[in-house]
């Protein structure tokens, strides 16, 4: 139940995928391994382009394990949990290399963050979105800043507040948070290889100047993330939390 992450690099493009069975969940073990791979790719000199996706046809993430966080007994546990979340972000936003997401189906939480942590990012039609924390009693904190600086306070907002709606693909484009949207995952993957292939014709220095342009406002994010981790993880050991995250469990 662990799940897996993985790394594929041919002709200087990086595809990191992940990938757990239930439905593309984030444990603290794959979140750590994002972090680590996204990392690693911005520092090798052979790799221009990074491509993050995840595995399968229908669920590109469905958000925090819930397993893991029912099993969070303490501040300091949770607050560590959250913080993969934020380090995976942090890891995308520090990258000096562009990142292009590839999201086939819906996503929860996370998931959303990591789509809005991105450079540019694909979609189909299936892939629609919902920031489900408030529902479970917690918030949308640590994924927060990247949903709104993609998408713009409004739009957090009313994701944040509506937690259990979700918002379609086109809803999600319309407010910035993908970049294009399919009919198929086959349209869709025709359309990020044309644009890698683009990308690999382009100056490396001024993609990475690009890069640093697009987030040179957030450079407060890791005290800011890590701020928003311990809350979220107070907030976990709430008897509300723990009754909500029983509930879904056991649907």
């Amino acid at each position: 139940m662990q799940g897996s992450v993985n790394l594929e690099v041919k002709n200087s493009i990086a595809t990191i995928e992940f990938y757990h069975p239930q439905s593309n969940s984030l444990p603290s073990k794959i979140l750590e391994k994002l972090a680590s791979k996204i990392t690693d790719c911005g520092n090798d000199n052979n790799i221009k382009i990074i491509i993050l996706r995840s595995k399968g046809d229908r669920a590109f993430c469905a958000g925090a394990s819930f397993e893991e966080l029912s099993s969070i007994n303490n501040k300091k546990e949770g607050k560590s949990f959250f913080m993969g979340f934020a380090n995976v972000i942090n890891a995308a936003r520090k990258c000096p290399k562009l990142i292009i997401g590839r999201v086939q189906g819906k996503a929860v939480g996370g998931g959303v963050g990591m789509a809005c942590a991105v450079d540019y990012c694909f979609a189909t039609k299936f892939a629609s979105i919902k920031l489900s924390e408030l529902a479970v009693g917690i918030g949308p904190f640590v994924v927060g800043p990247a949903v709104e600086r993609k998408s713009g306070l409004s739009a957090y907002s009313t994701l944040s507040v509506n937690a259990t709606k979700w918002f379609d693909a086109i809803w999600a484009k319309d407010k910035g948070i993908y970049s294009e949207v399919f009919d198929s995952n086959e349209k869709m993957d025709e359309a990020i290889n044309h644009l890698s292939q683009n990308l690999l014709n382009s100056n490396p220095e001024a993609m990475k100047k690009l890069k640093e342009v697009f987030w040179e406002k957030n450079k407060n994010w890791d005290k800011l993330l890590e701020e928003r981790a311990e809350y979220s993880g107070e907030l976990v050991l709430s008897d509300f939390t723990k009754n909500a995250i029983a509930k879904f469990k056991n649907k």
